[in-house]
């Protein structure tokens, strides 16, 4: 099983590499991958995915014209294909590991969570929400350095956490700036709409209002995939 922490690495990766040139992954790329990796899919069903994408691609190219694949959304229908296939050949097995490599020794960790409990209370933002997360933060990070935790546990409650952020954004924030979000994303997926289903459509966008969301207040990304590399 891959590392868990390196799921989004590894899908901007082999999306360059397959390109054939640098192409940094968009917000809306980055939201699409959010809603892969909360579905479960694993990381060698979206590389498989992408690769057949691509492929196909490739194929067409050589008979016409057709446009540069400028985004993850065009591989989603590969991807969703390829997970499929996975499930079948996995029925009857599983698997678990818990992978806790160098670079999230509780030290690091300790201090991610706690450069997030100071920048929520430095947003300004004064709703009791924002104080509670930044106070279990705090306690996360005092858990983490008593013993050593198990990293994907952690970053589910982290997630949890987010998401009430993002309740309480989407709440607060001015109606106008929503809707110019969600019609930013609306229009970026509208050349894939066909490759997509209507509930994964919707959750992409709305995963792509909440990141915007997010740096727009400046408030921090609480995953420890975002944690300061060393």
């Amino acid at each position: 099983m891959q590392n868990y922490f390196n799921y989004f690495t590894e899908i901007e990766d082999h999306f360059q590499q397959r390109r054939g040139r640098i192409h940094l992954l968009s917000t809306l790329d980055w939201a699409l991958a959010e809603t892969w990796k909360e579905a479960g899919i694993p990381l060698e069903a979206v590389l498989r995915g992408m690769d057949a994408a691509f492929d196909r691609w490739q194929e067409r190219k050589a008979r016409a014209r057709v446009r540069e694949i400028n985004g993850l959304a065009y591989c989603t229908q590969a991807v969703m294909e390829a997970a499929e296939k996975m499930r079948e050949a996995a029925t009857g097995t599983a698997a678990t590991t818990e992978n806790q490599q160098s670079g999230f020794e509780p030290e690091r960790v300790a201090a991610h969570l706690r450069r997030c409990a100071l920048e929520l209370r430095a947003s300004g933002i004064t709703a009791a929400v924002v104080e509670e997360s930044a106070a279990r933060l705090e306690e996360l990070a005092e858990n983490a350095l008593k013993s050593a935790a198990r990293l994907e546990l952690l970053d589910g409650e982290l997630t949890a956490l987010e998401t009430r952020l993002h309740a309480l954004l989407t709440l607060e924030a001015p109606a106008e700036l929503v809707t110019k979000l969600q019609q930013q994303a609306t229009a970026e997926l509208a050349p894939y709409r066909s490759k997509m289903q209507a509930a994964q459509l919707k959750q992409v966008v709305t995963q792509f209002v909440n990141k915007r969301l997010l740096e727009h207040y400046r408030l921090p990304r609480l995953s420890l995939f975002y944690m300061e590399q060393a």
